[in-house]
């Protein structure tokens, strides 16, 4: 493989994901450490990546959070197969908690479509859909986070506390398979973890990149977490690890 190859094959691995460690590359690529490390050093001193002690990074991912709007578009289908599927859970009359990330947006737009459902969200985007007859759409309070449009802090947190939530449904920055979601922020993590601790039905929601790329934060643990909607496909013993807490996995397509 030419030098030019491995490049673009490195830049594209870390835009889905980020980050990558050394011997995680020197196996995508098929290369000796030695070949890896020069391809490394060549993309660093073209300031298309970023290395950090055993990894590299996508710039974008440098603070450890990307924008609201690029999240979004990206794995856009999966986003939308997981949304359409998790959304078969909520029934006409039911109270209804969807957050900030941006598979959960895909979520609160369908049910808004639906009908006679109760929907709180700390979304922002979510907030200028506008729902169906018989619907209600209702805001947190809270402070808004510029990077994720995001309703947070204390004023969140008292919202979360007074209301009934048949079914919340959640995003994660990544996921640890052995520990749970995870998020790169405090305040957004206090509220989910507020909001696992108060709903009757938790429902997890993450697109194949978020898997084995765990986040800063983690804001609940799986035997919390009753369903997990994604696009990813775990080995056997990640699903025995699923099983034995209790959440149910939900494989979709996109």
């Amino acid at each position: 493989m030419f030098a030019h190859e491995r490049h673009q094959i490195i830049l594209a691995a870390l835009k889905r994901r980020s980050p990558f460690t050394i011997v995680q590359l020197e196996k995508l690529l098929k290369a000796s450490p030695a070949t890896v490390r020069r391809d490394l050093t060549f993309l660093e001193t073209l300031g298309k990546i970023v290395r950090t002690h055993g990894g590299v990074l996508h710039p974008d991912h440098v603070d450890g959070e990307i924008s609201f709007d690029r999240k979004s578009r990206a794995a856009l289908n999966a986003k939308i197969a997981i949304a359409e599927a998790a959304m078969g859970l909520v029934k006409s009359g039911t109270t209804v908690f969807v957050d900030a990330g941006s598979t959960a947006l895909e979520v609160g737009r369908r049910l808004l479509a639906v009908g006679k459902l109760t929907v709180f969200t700390n979304s922002i985007p979510l907030l200028n859909e506008h729902p169906a007859g018989g619907s209600h759409l209702i805001a947190l309070g809270g402070e808004v986070r510029g990077l994720s449009l995001a309703l947070t802090g204390a004023g969140a947190l008292e919202w979360v506390r007074r209301i009934k939530i048949d079914v919340a449904f959640l995003g994660a920055s990544g996921i640890d398979p052995a520990e749970g979601p995870a998020t790169t922020e405090l305040s957004e993590a206090g509220v989910k973890s507020a909001v696992v601790v108060k709903a009757r039905r938790v429902v997890l929601l993450a697109d194949a990149s978020k898997w084995g790329r765990p986040a800063v934060i983690r804001y609940a643990d799986w035997a919390q977490i009753h369903d997990f909607f994604t696009d990813y496909a775990p080995t056997r013993a990640e699903r025995s690890i699923l099983s034995g807490y209790g959440t149910q996995l939900h494989s979709v397509t996109r």
